[in-house]
Order: C-alpha cells, then sequence, then structure tokens
C-alpha cells in the first residue's frame, strides 16, 4: 500500500441556483408546433375524448421556459453533484460502472421504443434477451426459473414473501407456518418484507465468529417456520461456512431457504445457491451486474427459484416454443409485484455485461474484487482511529469489510458523519455507511470490486487518512465540513416530522410558503 498518494485538489462548481418551478417568464416555449393538418383537426379537440370531469379548469402552473434554459438548469445543477463518477468504493453490493457499450445497446430503438402493451409477436428479440439471460443466471445459480419483474432487491424479497406464502396455501400450512428466520446482519429488507408479508420475524443474534451459531438457528426454527431468509456473505463481508448445514437444518424442518446475493461479487462463479440447497435467491442487476446504480434507480432484483416453487412466480414469464418467445402465466401465480416485464433495459444492459466478461472473467472479476478489497483493508487498518468489525476473526473478508471509525470518535470527537462530508471536499464520493442497527460504533463499508485500479485504491485510502489527520490536528476543520462542495450540511431536522415533509411543488408552497403563495401560484 503506498502511503506517498496525496489527495488531488478539487473544488466544486458552485450556483446560486433556483428550482426549476422558479425559472422561465410568461410566453417562452421550448418547442412551437405546427397547427394541426386539416384532417387531423377535423378529428375534434383532444379534450373531447377526456370525460368532463377529469379536465382541468385551469393550466397547470409550469414554469415556461426554452430549450436552451432547461438545457442550461440542469447542466449546472450536475455540476454541482459529485454524481458516483468519481472514485466511489460505496459498498454493499458492488456498485460497478455501466459501459457505454451496455448503455449504446438499451437506447437503440429496438428496446427503448418498445410499448409494454405490444403483442408478443413484435417483442421476439426482447423476449429472447430475458430468456438467454435467464439462462446465464441460472447457470450461476443452479436455479430452475428466474423473474426480472421485481424493482430492485428489497422487491425481488418481497417477491420471495409472496411466493412463500403461495407455496404455504398451496401445501396446507398458511395457518401453521408463520415466522420467517434472519440475521441480525442481514440487509433490513429481509426482515421488512417478512414482516409486510404478514410473518413474524425471528431475528438471530451475532456469535462467535461474526454470525449466528448453529445452535441458535436449531433453536429457533420448528414448526411454524416459513423461511429462512439470509445474506452470506453478510453487509459486513464475512461469510458463515456453516451455510449448507443451516439450510439443511431448515430444510429437515420443512421450511424454505432463501439466498439473498447482494453481496455476490466476491463468489461470483464459486458458489451457487442450488448446490447449498436453497430454494430460491436474489440478485441485484442495478449493481452487481454492471446495471447503473443511478440514484434510487432504475433497478431491477432478479429472483429465482427452483421448479417447485416455478408455479407461483409473477406474471408473466417468458418460455420459449418452436414457434418463438412466449408470454405465459404461472398456474399458481401471485400476481404481479411491478407492472408488465419490470425494467427491461436494466436486463439488456445486465445481459450485454455478463455476455462481455464471459463465464472465465466473471470467475476472475470475483477473484479481483477479493483482492482488492483485502487490498484496501491493509490501507485502512494502517490509519490512526480505524478499526474493523470483529478484529478477531482470522483470514481474509470477502468482497468488503466493514469498519469502524469509533476510536476516531473517542479521541477526537469527531464521527463517520463529519469524516464523510469532509471526503467530499477532496472530490470523492463518501461510503456507505451501515444499515441500523450499528452493531459497531461509527461504522463504514466501503468496496473496492474488480473496476478499481490500485491507484484509485491507493487515492481513496489516502483521502481517508488525510481526514482522520485532520480530525486529530484540527477537528474544526472537519466538524465544519463540507469547504469545497456547492453543497454544505443538509439539514435533517424535519426529516421526521411529517408537517414538513414536501414530494410536491403544491406541497412545498403550501406547506412552507403558505396557502396565499399556493393559490396565486396556480
Amino acid at each position: 500500500m503506498s502511503t506517498d498518494m496525496q489527495p488531488r485538489e478539487y473544488h466544486q462548481a458552485r450556483w446560486n441556483e433556483p428550482v426549476v418551478m422558479e425559472l422561465g417568464a410568461p410566453g417562452r416555449r421550448g418547442v412551437v408546433f405546427a397547427k394541426p393538418e386539416a384532417e387531423v383537426a377535423a378529428v375534434g379537440e383532444a379534450a373531447s375524448l377526456v370525460a368532463p370531469a377529469m379536465l382541468r379548469q385551469s393550466r397547470p402552473a409550469l414554469p415556461e421556459m426554452t430549450e436552451h434554459d432547461v438545457l442550461r438548469h440542469y447542466v449546472r445543477l450536475s455540476q454541482q453533484v459529485l454524481g458516483m463518477v468519481g472514485i466511489s468504493l460505496f459498498g454493499t453490493c458492488t456498485m460497478k460502472y455501466n459501459p457505454r457499450v451496455s448503455e449504446a445497446l438499451s437506447l437503440r430503438p429496438q428496446m427503448a421504443e418498445i410499448h409494454p402493451l405490444q403483442h408478443p409477436s413484435t417483442l421476439q428479440g426482447v423476449l429472447e434477451i430475458i430468456w438467454r439471460f435467464e439462462g446465464i443466471l441460472k447457470a450461476l445459480s443452479g436455479m430452475d426459473r428466474f423473474t426480472f419483474q421485481a424493482a430492485g432487491g428489497a422487491d425481488a424479497a418481497y417477491t420471495h414473501v409472496c411466493v412463500t406464502r403461495g407455496w404455504l396455501q398451496a401445501t396446507g400450512q398458511l395457518g401453521q407456518r408463520d415466522e420467517i428466520v434472519t440475521s441480525i446482519q442481514a440487509h433490513p429488507c429481509n426482515p421488512a418484507t417478512a414482516a409486510a408479508g404478514g410473518f413474524k420475524v425471528v431475528t438471530l443474534p451475532l456469535e462467535e465468529g461474526g454470525y449466528p451459531s448453529l445452535d441458535a438457528l436449531k433453536a429457533a426454527v420448528g414448526p411454524r417456520t416459513a423461511a429462512l431468509m439470509i445474506n452470506n456473505p453478510d453487509d459486513m463481508g464475512i461469510y458463515n461456512p456453516h451455510m449448507r448445514e443451516w439450510v439443511r437444518v431448515v430444510k429437515e424442518a420443512g421450511a424454505l431457504a432463501f439466498y439473498d446475493h447482494a453481496n455476490f461479487n466476491g463468489v461470483m462463479g464459486k458458489i451457487r445457491a442450488r448446490d447449498l440447497g436453497f430454494d430460491a435467491c436474489m440478485f441485484m442487476l442495478h449493481k452487481t451486474f454492471g446495471g447503473p446504480k443511478g440514484g434510487g434507480g432504475p433497478a431491477v432484483g432478479a429472483y429465482g427459484c427452483t421448479e417447485e416453487l416455478a408455479r407461483f412466480l409473477p406474471k408473466p414469464v417468458v418460455n420459449r416454443t418452436d414457434a418463438g418467445f412466449t408470454l405465459d402465466v404461472p398456474s399458481e401465480s401471485v400476481g404481479k409485484v411491478r407492472e408488465f416485464l419490470g425494467n427491461v433495459h436494466i436486463v439488456m444492459r445486465a445481459y450485454a455485461w455478463a455476455r462481455g466478461m464471459g463465464a472465465e472473467g466473471i470467475h476472475e472479476a470475483s477473484d479481483l474484487s477479493v483482492l482488492a478489497n483485502n487490498y484496501m483493508e491493509k490501507g485502512l487498518l494502517a490509519i490512526r482511529g480505524v478499526t474493523k468489525s470483529h478484529p478477531d476473526i482470522g483470514g481474509p473478508r470477502m468482497e468488503m469489510t466493514r469498519y469502524s471509525l469509533g476510536t476516531l470518535k473517542e479521541e477526537t470527537g469527531i464521527g463517520v458523519g463529519e469524516v464523510a462530508n469532509r471526503m467530499t471536499d477532496y472530490g470523492v464520493d463518501a461510503p456507505w455507511l451501515a444499515h441500523e442497527p450499528w452493531l459497531f460504533p461509527e461504522p463504514f463499508t466501503p468496496e473496492a470490486g474488480e473496476l478499481w485500479s490500485k491507484e484509485d485504491i491507493d487515492t481513496w485510502v489516502a483521502v481517508v487518512r488525510k481526514v482522520c489527520e485532520e480530525a486529530y490536528a484540527t477537528p474544526d476543520l472537519v466538524r465544519d465540513a463540507p469547504h469545497n462542495a456547492a453543497i454544505g450540511k443538509v439539514d435533517a431536522t424535519g426529516c421526521e416530522d411529517p408537517a414538513r415533509w414536501a414530494t410536491t411543488w403544491r406541497a412545498y408552497l403550501r406547506k412552507h410558503r403558505g396557502e396565499a403563495t399556493r393559490q396565486a401560484a396556480e
């Protein structure tokens, strides 16, 4: 690990830019459309096709702007965000670069301009992509069927909960098996979706080794158990080597076993969920498989299962026949978890990534991911104030490690949130911290993956080192950060106050500027 690397000078553009609703002027237009041809006009006004009760009585209060006004506004906004385009070691789930070739393929008219209500006969190319990518995931997991309808990991976990309910009902066990078992360090979507599906959640605590003991699992599993929902590696990067035995215990109790493969990057091509005995699993196409992470989407949670559970999958599923590809409804489908086939353009990107990597490339990427993580760990643990979770555990972690700035907090008063703010002053994205509950004080969870070079990792570690040194020498400098970013500290005092939430412009005017202002704007 190089200790000579220095953070790069960085200063973000800063614009005193209003929100778009406050821009423009009366009479400005982006595009001025010609009057319709006579034969079109003869059809009548479009308003005549809408029920009178649904017609607006006044024009919407939208800003009147030229195309250039709009472009300039959003370019300015883009200059004020890092946007995960720098060195973004953002764990967990392995955020990856969306290759331009994958982006270009997904933007071709044959993909971008299709309509979900088209007849399947006009969607054969798209359906073939879905079918072929399903084959790739079947090879990586050992599962028999996949659906890509779920719009993210939590949605895929909820899909499993729905499938579990369908299976319980079909087998006459719905009234008996009402518990789902997980661990304290599983991703929160597992207990959350279980509870949302009407199940009681049994949470296993961590024990020696950084994961619950087999004895704790045996004590929790019984005739009321519907399923096990578990990550492995978990969100601290710790792999439970006894998972095959865990699955055996769960299956012998008559329950289902679900593998949350969010942290798949370190075991790609090494472990297959089916080979461990799991009945179902999920992957993140917008993360592990090279789709864009974006700002909360779009996303795809790929949910796979055995043939026994396939009859409960959301509708429709893609099948191949001698005549081509068809959209079919599983015999006991749970219905839909999202409209149509989900975010198909993300499936296109993931398919392109997987084909570009190939089986050998995916296997090698897993090796590089583990190597990069352990290289980064050596650099981070050499920094004063940085420790790692479960320091007593020997051997390397997988594709990520959860660290702690608890020592830094005790010795300087500077916590991980303040460190994250200061890191942005050096032009790198702050790391993912940890989901609740915080089992270790002041946690942060970077993940390098196979994408990042040795220089990238050295640069990122150098930023952490610099900020920690500043925390000891000039803590107020870190406490008051960011200094070079366009936006300073976000006021979070209203985050838990529904009276201040405003998800629309109209709500913002009403709640923060008064009813009179809202009425005047309308």
